[in-house]
């Protein structure tokens, strides 16, 4: 638990140092046992040396005994020299009453020809054992040397791994501590810059050294991150105000229009008149709330579709329907053609609301005794509805934002012309909710045209 409560750059190091012990135990442990079995069979290829130059200095004697003479190396080498029936003939003076082993015979195969004795408590002996001949005689050598100047060396080395391991552990954890510390600098620096950031300073960014390497991803994420956050802030702050302005402008009306009414008396007629220009003005502000409210269910995910066959063509017919009204008002026809064959699988009500949305907006915009054209088609195999208006047009830097909310291209419009400014956000939600998108053309001059591209199996 103390391991995963440390900082990262403590965890890194002792994960790094950890990881490099293993390594290093496992590549010690290796390199020792090769080292020891290189130095056994050196060790044993100079006991064949030794061998044959015994073998050379071998005599018998007249009276049959063996003798041998090793001169300087008498007092390094030992020797046994045993006949094939196991008699002992000779022995070196080193060994005094010491054998090198129990007796053995040229043909004996139970005893190996290179094994390593103990000979006494503290002396181990590396023993060759090997047939000789001379003349008629069989004889078998038993030669031996000492290890010990051979584990010294070896003890020299392991003692030095081991005192020498823990020194470059702690060399290792002391350079990567330092090394993990300024490589993580810049994530401490970032932290302490992030701390500063609030909703009162969504402008401010991280600061960031080299964009090319993790932390410089990390940090242009979170950069992207603070600007979507900004931008929602900044949406936010706008939506509240518009839609406290929205919602403030039908009850300051009917506020007044009452406190009029109170302080002017008047007959039963003029309290109808204040009643339904009150009613009125109540519609208005429920329709602005179910609107309101049906963008935030559809924000929050909480409204779902109910699909089934749609034909585009008579859903187009009945959105047009609904404001046969409002444009006979103006003086304005509504065309509406295309196949009769295109259909989705979409919710009928939900893309009525986005059609409604763009043909009430075209008869908003169109001049009077205009002609507002509606057609259903295909485009690249997926349907398209086509709403053609004759209105002013809409000037490019505002076409990014018509479909956001409460957004009004000619702010000096009245309530009564310009609406709340939340058709097209809904039209825009629809479309999108049912996999599809809104694309506008604008031509210059006058008029502009919004598809609707619905995809062929209606899949969001």
């Amino acid at each position: 638990m103390l391991f995963f409560r440390s900082t990262m750059r403590a965890r890194l190091t002792l994960l790094y140092v950890g990881l490099l012990s293993l390594v290093l135990v496992l590549y010690g442990g290796f390199v020792s046992m090769s080292l020891w079995q290189t130095l056994i069979r050196e060790l044993d290829a100079s006991l064949d040396r030794d061998g044959e130059t015994v073998e050379n200095v071998i005599a018998i004697t007249p009276d049959g005994r063996v003798h041998v003479d090793l001169g300087d190396r008498a007092g390094n080498l030992l020797l046994e020299v045993w006949s094939k029936d196991g008699e002992l003939q000779y022995r070196s003076k080193e060994l005094g009453i010491q054998t090198l082993g129990p007796p053995v015979t040229p043909n004996d195969p139970t005893h190996p020809p290179n094994q390593t004795i103990r000979l006494n408590p503290k002396t181990l002996v590396r023993v060759i054992t090997k047939p000789h001949r001379i003349g008629n005689r069989h004889l078998v050598l038993r030669l031996g040397v000492s290890e010990a100047f051979l584990r010294e060396e070896y003890g020299e080395m392991l003692r030095a791994l081991v005192f020498g391991l823990p020194v470059a552990l702690l060399i290792v954890g002391i350079t990567g501590y330092s090394v993990a510390r300024r490589t993580l600098r810049p994530l401490d620096a970032m932290a302490r810059r992030a701390k500063q950031i609030n909703a009162e300073h969504l402008n401010e960014r991280l600061i960031i050294e080299n964009p090319d390497d993790e932390l410089g991803n990390f940090a242009s994420a979170f950069n992207e991150t603070l600007t979507r956050l900004q931008q929602s802030f900044g949406q936010l702050e706008r939506f509240t105000a518009d839609a406290s302005h929205e919602l403030r402008t039908p009850l300051t009306a009917m506020r007044t229009v009452g406190e009029v009414a109170l302080q002017s008396g008047g007959n039963l007629h003029d309290h109808a008149e204040v009643i339904g220009s009150m009613l009125e003005e109540v519609y208005r502000l429920t329709g602005l709330i179910d609107t309101l409210l049906l963008l935030s269910r559809a924000d929050s995910g909480h409204l779902p579709l109910n699909r089934s066959p749609v034909a585009l063509l008579d859903l187009a017919a009945e959105s047009a329907g609904l404001l046969e009204i409002l444009a006979e008002e103006k003086k304005q026809s509504l065309e509406i053609e295309g196949d009769r064959a295109l259909t989705v699988s979409g919710d009928r009500f939900i893309l009525r609301q986005a059609f409604v949305a763009l043909i009430h907006n075209a008869v908003k915009y169109s001049p009077p005794e205009a002609t507002i054209s509606v057609r259903v088609r295909t485009k690249n195999g997926d349907p398209v509805v086509e709403v053609h208006d004759n209105g002013p047009g809409i000037p490019p830097e505002h076409r990014a934002k018509i479909f956001d909310r409460f957004y009004r291209v000619d702010k000096a419009r009245s309530r009564d012309e310009g609406g709340a400014g939340l058709g097209l956000s809904i039209a825009e939600w629809a479309v999108r909710a049912h996999g599809g998108k809104i694309e506008l053309e604008c031509e210059p001059g006058p008029g502009c045209t919004f598809l609707v591209c619905l995809p062929k199996n209606g899949s969001s």
